[in-house]
C-alpha cells in the first residue's frame, strides 16, 4: 500500500487574520475624527438608556460584561447625558425635633435653598446673642422690672408693717432670731423680762399669751402669703421676659419667616424654634468664658457654634444649589454600610458617648437622590449589611439610617431615629456576568429590582471594510485619550492583528478597550526611546513582545526543563504509542503553551480504558467525559462483531498537576491505536483536538499558544522542516500567530496541518493510509485500521481461549 500523505499544511495567508486591502485612507491617526469610542455596544446602552428614562421605580439596570469593557465609563457618559437635562432634585435637612429631640425631623427643600436656610438660622441665632442681651439691660426693661420687684416688696412690707403694728398695740414684740421669729410681751416700749412675765397676774397673763397667739397666727398668714406671691412675681417677670423675648425673636425669626413662607414644613419648624428661642431666652444671657471667647468683637462672633446653640442649627444632608439643572450623577466607590446609608456619629463626652442632629451625616444614596447611583456589584456584595440594605432602600422607597451595631442587635449607645427620606433614585449596578447569574439563581429579590441587564459585547465582528473603518476610529480615540503619538496605518493594522489574537478568532475584534489602551501606551513608550514621532507597528511589536518577555518566567523555566532533558519531549523519530500533546498554562493574566508527551500501552484484557490521570485523582470531569467518548468510539469503529477485548492505559508522563480538558482526546485516540496496529507515531509533530464517538476532530481553545509552544521547544533544538503541529480544521479561524512562527513557515521549516477527521491525523502521524471499510466491511490489508482491527480480534480469540481453558480447568 502507498504511504499516506494527509491533508495539505496551511498556507501563509491562513496563519494570521487578513485584512481588506488599503483600507486606511490616512498617514496618521490624528488624521481622523474620533467619533463615539463605545463601538459594537449598543445593545448594552440602549439598555441603559431605557432603565434611565423609564418611570418605573424598580427598573434598575444591572450592567453586566468582562473587566476592561469600558462598562463604568460607558454607563457614566450615558447617564451624565440624561442627567443634564434633567431638573435638579430637591435638597433636604435634618432640623430639631424640638418635644422629641431623639427623632430629628427631615425637612424637603426647594434645590438651593437648604444652604440658605442654615446661613438664615446662623444668622438668626447671632443676631439673637448681640440683641438679646442689650434688650434686657435697656432702661425699659430694668424699669419694669423693678417696678415689679418694687411692688412686690411693697406689699410685703406693708402686711409685715401692720403685723408688727399690731404686735406693738398689743404689748406684744416680735423677734427675729437665727430660728425664725419667737415672741414675748412688752412692757412700755422694754421686751418684758422673765421675772416681769412671772409677775403678771393670772388675768394679765392670759391676755398676753391671746394676744402672742393672735399675733403669731397674723404673722403666719402673711409668711404663708409670701410663696404664693412669690409665684406671681414669678409670673410677672416671666411675662415680662416673654413679652421682651417675643418682641426680639419675632423681629429677629421674621426675615427666615418670610424667605419660606410657601414652605409649609419650614414654617411649623420655624414655629417651634420661635416658641423654644422665646422660651429659652436665658441662653442669650448666659457669659462666655475667657477661653471660649474669640478674638473678634462680639459683633462679629459666631455665636451659633456655641454648644446651647446648637438645638437651631440646620443639618444640611443634600444641597444641590441653585445655578443650572442636572440630576446628581454619584458612583461610590467604597460601598459601605455607611458610606451608603449615612451614619450618625458620636462624641466622647466626660467617658460617654453622645449625639445629636448635627451628627447625622449623608450617604451616597442621599447625594443620589432624585438621579443615578452607580455601584459596584463585587464591592457591594463584598461589604457587610450592604446589600440588604441597598435592597431594602429600593423596596420600601426610603432612607432609613441605622448602624451595623442595631441592625445586628449589638448596639448599647443611645441613639437617633431620624425621619427617613423618600428615595427616587436609579442604581446603576455594575459587575461581571458570574455575579449576575449568581445573584439571579440565590436571591429571590434581584429580578424584582433589578429588572433591566445590559450585557456588552465581549468582541466585534469583522464584518467589512466599514467595521475596520469605525474599529480605526476608536483606536484613534482611544490614543487620544491616553496622550500617546498617533499611529501610523501599519501600526493600527499590527493592532488589528493583536485585536484578533486578543479575541481568539480571526472573525472578530476584541472590545476590551483597557487592554487595547494598556498596548497603545506601552508601545508610546517604545517609541518615546526611539524618538520617534508616531508610532509605527515596529512599536507594536515591541510593546507585545515585551510584554511577553515580563510575563515569561515560568514558559523559559518550563522550556528549560525540557531543553535540559528533566522533562522528555521527542521532536524528531519514530515510536509506538508515544505522541505529543498540547496545553496550555494560564499564569494571572498570561497563558502560554507546552507539549506533554502521552503514551498509551495495550494489551489482551476485558474492554478496560485506563486513565491513570483519572485513577489517581489528577483528571477532571471534562478529561474523564473524553476518555469515556474515545472508548465508545473505540468500541463502534473496530471488530465490533466480538467483544473488545482490550486493555489499554494511557498517562501523560512527568504530569504532576492537575488534568482537565478534552483538548487532548485526539492525541489519545492515535496513541492508542498506534500501540495496537505497532505503527510508529513521528514525533516530529504535537497535535491538540478533541473528538466525538464519529472519529470528528472538534476545536480546542488557546491554538495560537499551543502551536507557538512547540515551536519554540523545536525552535531551540534546531528546525528540521518535517516539524510542525496538526490543530483542528475548525481551529483555523483563530490563527493569529506571532511573526517568528509564520515566518518559519515561510521558509518551510516548520508545518501547520488542518485535520477534520481522526483519518488525517493517522496519516499524517503513521504515514500510513488509515482505510475505510469495503463493501464487504473490511478494511484495505496493510492500512491502519486493518492492523487495529486484526489486533482486537486476536486479542478476542485470544480471551475466547483463555475462558475455554478455564472452563475444562475448573471441570
Amino acid at each position: 500500500m502507498k504511504k499516506a500523505t494527509g491533508p495539505a499544511p496551511l498556507t501563509l495567508a491562513q496563519l494570521s487574520p487578513m485584512l481588506p486591502a488599503s483600507p486606511f485612507q490616512f498617514i496618521l491617526t490624528d488624521e481622523l475624527e474620533t467619533p463615539s469610542p463605545w463601538l459594537g455596544q449598543e445593545r448594552a446602552m440602549d439598555t441603559i438608556r431605557m432603565g434611565a428614562s423609564v418611570p418605573h421605580s424598580d427598573f434598575h439596570v444591572f450592567v453586566l460584561g468582562r473587566p476592561g469593557s469600558s462598562r463604568h465609563a460607558i454607563a457614566h457618559s450615558i447617564l451624565s447625558q440624561i442627567a443634564e437635562g434633567r431638573p435638579q432634585p430637591c435638597d433636604w435637612v435634618y432640623v430639631n425635633n424640638f418635644e422629641m429631640p431623639h427623632k430629628p425631623v427631615a425637612i424637603k427643600l426647594p434645590a438651593g435653598s437648604a444652604s440658605r436656610l442654615r446661613v438664615l438660622m446662623e444668622t438668626l441665632v447671632n443676631d439673637l446673642a448681640n440683641e438679646m442681651p442689650a434688650l434686657f439691660e435697656a432702661e425699659d426693661y430694668q424699669s419694669r422690672r423693678r417696678k415689679i420687684e418694687e411692688c412686690f416688696a411693697s406689699e410685703h412690707e406693708n402686711e409685715m408693717a401692720e403685723v408688727f403694728e399690731n404686735a406693738r398695740a398689743k404689748q406684744v414684740a416680735i423677734l427675729r432670731t437665727p430660728m425664725g421669729f419667737s415672741f414675748t410681751g412688752m412692757q412700755g416700749d422694754m421686751v418684758m423680762t422673765q421675772e416681769q412675765f412671772d409677775a403678771l397676774s393670772d388675768e394679765a397673763h392670759e391676755e398676753l399669751t391671746a394676744a402672742i397667739e393672735d399675733t403669731q397666727k397674723n404673722l403666719s398668714e402673711v409668711l404663708k402669703a409670701v410663696p404664693k406671691r412669690e409665684k406671681e412675681h414669678r409670673r410677672q417677670v416671666e411675662e415680662l421676659n416673654y413679652q421682651l423675648a417675643s418682641q426680639g425673636v419675632d423681629e429677629a425669626i421674621k426675615q427666615v419667616q418670610d424667605a419660606f413662607l410657601e414652605d409649609q414644613p419650614v414654617q411649623r419648624y420655624l414655629e417651634a424654634a420661635r416658641q423654644d428661642l422665646i422660651g429659652n431666652a436665658e441662653l442669650f444671657l448666659m457669659e462666655e468664658d475667657e477661653e471660649t471667647a474669640g478674638p473678634f468683637p462680639v459683633a462679629t462672633t459666631k455665636h451659633y457654634k456655641r454648644p446651647q446653640f446648637q438645638r437651631y442649627r440646620v443639618n444640611v444632608m443634600v444641597s444641590n444649589g441653585q445655578d443650572g439643572t442636572g440630576a446628581p450623577v454619584i458612583q461610590e466607590d467604597l460601598p459601605i454600610l455607611a458610606n451608603l446609608i449615612g451614619r450618625i456619629e458620636y462624641a466622647s463626652e466626660l467617658g460617654t458617648l453622645i449625639t445629636n442632629f448635627t451628627m447625622i451625616k449623608p450617604g451616597s444614596l442621599h447625594r443620589a437622590n432624585g438621579g443615578f447611583l452607580v455601584l459596584d456589584a463585587r464591592q457591594v456584595l463584598s461589604e457587610p449589611l450592604s446589600w440588604d440594605a441597598l435592597k431594602r432602600c429600593l423596596r420600601t422607597g426610603e432612607i432609613s439610617i441605622y448602624s451595623p451595631g442595631e441592625r445586628l442587635g449589638l448596639a448599647t449607645t443611645v441613639s437617633l431615629e431620624p425621619d427617613p427620606i423618600p428615595l427616587d433614585v436609579r442604581v446603576i449596578l455594575i459587575g461581571e456576568r458570574q455575579h449576575y447569574y449568581l445573584l439571579s439563581a440565590l436571591d429571590p429579590d434581584f429580578h424584582q429590582l433589578f429588572k433591566l441587564e445590559a450585557d456588552f459585547n465581549d468582541h466585534l465582528p469583522l464584518k467589512d471594510k466599514e467595521t475596520i473603518s469605525d474599529y480605526t476610529a476608536m483606536i484613534a480615540g482611544l490614543s487620544k485619550q491616553a496622550g500617546t503619538r498617533p499611529l501610523d496605518a501599519l501600526a493600527v493594522t499590527r493592532v488589528l492583528q493583536e485585536s484578533t489574537r486578543l479575541c481568539g478568532d480571526t472573525e472578530r475584534l476584541t472590545l476590551n478597550t483597557s487592554k487595547l489602551s494598556d498596548l497603545l501606551r506601552e508601545a508610546d513608550f517604545w517609541a518615546e526611546k526611539e524618538n520617534a514621532q508616531h508610532i509605527g507597528s515596529a512599536h507594536i511589536d515591541a510593546a507585545i513582545t515585551d510584554q511577553e518577555r515580563r510575563a515569561s518566567r515560568l514558559r523559559e523555566l518550563s522550556h528549560e526543563a525540557i531543553a535540559q532533558g528533566t522533562v522528555l519531549i521527542s521532536t524528531q523519530g519514530h515510536r509506538s504509542g508515544q505522541i505529543n500533546a498540547l496545553s496550555v498554562l494560564q499564569v494571572g493574566g498570561y497563558s502560554f503553551g507546552r507539549p506533554s508527551r502521552l503514551t498509551a500501552r495495550t494489551r489482551p484484557g476485558a474492554g478496560k480504558l485506563v486513565d491513570i490521570e483519572r485513577e489517581t485523582e489528577l483528571g477532571g470531569p471534562i478529561h474523564s467525559k473524553g476518555m469515556l467518548i474515545l472508548q465508545g468510539y473505540l468500541a463502534a469503529t473496530y471488530a465490533s462483531k466480538v467483544p473488545l477485548s482490550l486493555w489499554a492505559s494511557l498517562v501523560f508522563e512527568q504530569s504532576y498537576g492537575g488534568v482537565d480538558g478534552d483538548s487532548a482526546s485526539a492525541a489519545e485516540l492515535i496513541a492508542v491505536l498506534s500501540s495496537l496496529a505497532e505503527a510508529p507515531i513521528d514525533q516530529s509533530y504535537a497535535i491538540t483536538g478533541s473528538i466525538n464517538q464519529f472519529g470528528d476532530i472538534q476545536a480546542i481553545g488557546g491554538v495560537n499558544e499551543k502551536i507557538e509552544g512547540f515551536f519554540d521547544i523545536c525552535n531551540q533544538r534546531g528546525l528540521t522542516g518535517g516539524q510542525g503541529v496538526l490543530i483542528p480544521a475548525a481551529n483555523v479561524r483563530n490563527l493569529s500567530l506571532r511573526p517568528r512562527v509564520i515566518d518559519a513557515v515561510e521558509q518551510g521549516q516548520f508545518r501547520i496541518i488542518p485535520m477534520t477527521t481522526i483519518k488525517d491525523a493517522i496519516e499524517v502521524l503513521t504515514g500510513l493510509v488509515a482505510g475505510t471499510r469495503n463493501r464487504k466491511g473490511l478494511y484495505p490489508k496493510g492500512s491502519l485500521n486493518r492492523r487495529v482491527e486484526d489486533r482486537l480480534i486476536a486479542f478476542a480469540e485470544l480471551r475466547q481461549s483463555f475462558a475455554k481453558e478455564a472452563g475444562r480447568d475448573a471441570t
